[in-house]
Parts: C-alpha cells; structure tokens; sequence
C-alpha cells in the first residue's frame, strides 16, 4: 500500500524549500539590481536594492576603464580558468586510473602522502612557491598560474577519480581487455564514459577555484595587464583618489558570477552524481 502524504506536510516542506531558494538567490539578484542603479545612487544606502530613478548600464561601461581594460582581465581569468581545467582533469583521470586499478609498490602510502597535502595551508608556501617560479621564469606568467592552480586542485581531484573508478565493476573493463583493448583504449572508449559525472565534477571544482581565486594572481602576478577578474574588482573597490565606485563593484561582480552560475546549472546533474561516486559499492 502506498503511504499518504499530509497535505499539511507537503505545504510546510514547499514552504521551507521556498524560503532556503530565496535565501540563496536573494543576494544574486541584489547584487544583480544594484548594479543597474546609476552610479549616484549606487553611493547611497543599499535599501530598496533596485534602482528608483531609472535603470542604466553605465556601470557596466566604467568597468572598462579600470586596469587595462575589463575584456582583457576577462580573458586572462578565461585562459588560466580553461588552462586549469584540462590540465587537472588529465592528470586526475591518469592518476586516478592509476591508483584505482593498478598495483604497485606503496601505492597507499604515495596516495596517503597525495591525500596529506591537502592539510598544507597555501598562504604557507607562498615565498616557496614564488622563489621556484621566479627560478624557472614563469613568475608574472599566466602559465605559471596555472600550474600552482592546478597543484592545489589535483590532491581532491585524483582522490575523486579514484573514487569514481572505484566504482566501476572491473568485469567491463576486463571484457574489453578480452576482446583485445590496449589499456589507452579501455581508458578513453570503456572508461570515460562510464566516470564522466566524476571527471565533470572536478572540472568545475577547477574552474570555480581558479575563476575565483585572488592571493595567487595577486602575488605571483606583477604587470597590470596579467592581472585577473578578481584582482580588477579589488582595484575597482578600491577606487580612484580613495573613492568606492559601488556601481562598478556590483556590476563587477555580477559579470564574474554569470559564468558560474550558468556552469553549474548546466552541470548540476552530474555534479551531484560525481560527488556520490564509489559511495555505494
């Protein structure tokens, strides 16, 4: 027999999920609707949130005149987002592979030490990390940003691929081993499809982080036209002669959480099968 369920519990349950959504996207939108405010108003008190005297885009057009130019801080945190994406996901997925279906001397022990670095705090390595750049002249270079991004994402990364892998019943791949795959070949044709949510999830791990982070591009970024969206919006907050262009925070910040927002409701799907992956055996 199939149990009924209370009319009041379903009003309640709704009600609560409305008001968390609206939680949730309350600030979006407020960021969102102070950003069309004209920039005299944006200067006043925040309340009501929407713009009273008309809606513009003025804001959005200052934003162009702070560093070199808003598109070219765009396609800088473009690149180093992409460049940290395809590189974790590759290394993850080999690595992953490797530690899940492979046997080799300390395996646990190489993957405990993988797993241990996560506990190093990245403010910690800083002067390290700068001296080694410096040393091999990728200092002030989106490529070596890269790098030290996709460092700090790959422990949590290879930890999920291996997961995922985990999961998968090792009967299929040894079918296709029968049939005479190489092992390239049950990686790239058998395997893949079987952990894209797993390799999908930590793609957008990646390119939030690196959309988002703002000490390492700060620091091991010196010429101006380097600079990333994150670094633009504190030079934006900071303001010209001491002031604060509130506008031209706002419509910074919405311009910086569009892409995110659009990636991961594309991808939630996968994203919450990724996270559960090789929880259930």
């Amino acid at each position: 027999m199939t149990a009924r369920i209370n009319p009041l519990g379903r009003a309640a349950y709704h009600m609560v999920g409305t008001v968390l959504a609206i939680s949730f996207i309350a600030p979006l939108a407020w960021a969102f609707l102070s950003s069309l405010k004209p920039a005299a108003e944006a200067r006043k008190p925040p309340l009501p949130p929407w713009p009273t005297s008309g809606m513009t885009v003025e804001n959005y057009i200052s934003l162009d005149g702070y560093g070199a130019g808003f598109w070219t801080h765009a396609s800088n945190s473009l690149i180093v987002s992409v460049g940290t994406v395809l590189l974790t996901v590759v290394i993850s997925v080999l690595a992953g592979y490797g530690f899940s279906r492979f046997r080799f001397p300390l395996k646990g022990l190489f993957f405990v030490l993988i797993l241990s670095t996560i506990m190093i705090p990245f403010q910690s390595i800083l002067t390290p990390l700068f001296l080694i750049l410096s040393k091999v002249g990728l200092q002030n270079n989106l490529f070596g940003l890269i790098l030290i991004y996709v460092t700090l994402q790959l422990p949590f990364s290879i930890f999920m691929m291996r997961n995922a892998f985990d999961a998968v019943p090792i009967e299929i791949e040894e079918a296709a081993r029968v049939d005479g795959a190489s092992v390239l070949t049950v990686l790239a044709r058998v395997m893949m499809p079987l952990v894209a949510p797993g390799v999908i999830s930590v793609a957008i791990f990646a390119f939030l982080a690196a959309w988002n982070e703002f000490l390492a591009a700060l620091i091991f970024l010196t010429d101006q036209d380097s600079y990333t969206l994150p670094v633009l919006i504190v030079a934006v907050r900071s303001g010209r002669y001491g002031s604060i262009d509130w506008g031209a925070v706002q419509s910074g910040v919405t311009v910086m959480m569009i892409p995110c927002v659009i990636l991961f409701l594309l991808l939630q799907r996968y994203y919450v099968r990724g996270l559960t992956a090789g929880a259930v055996k």
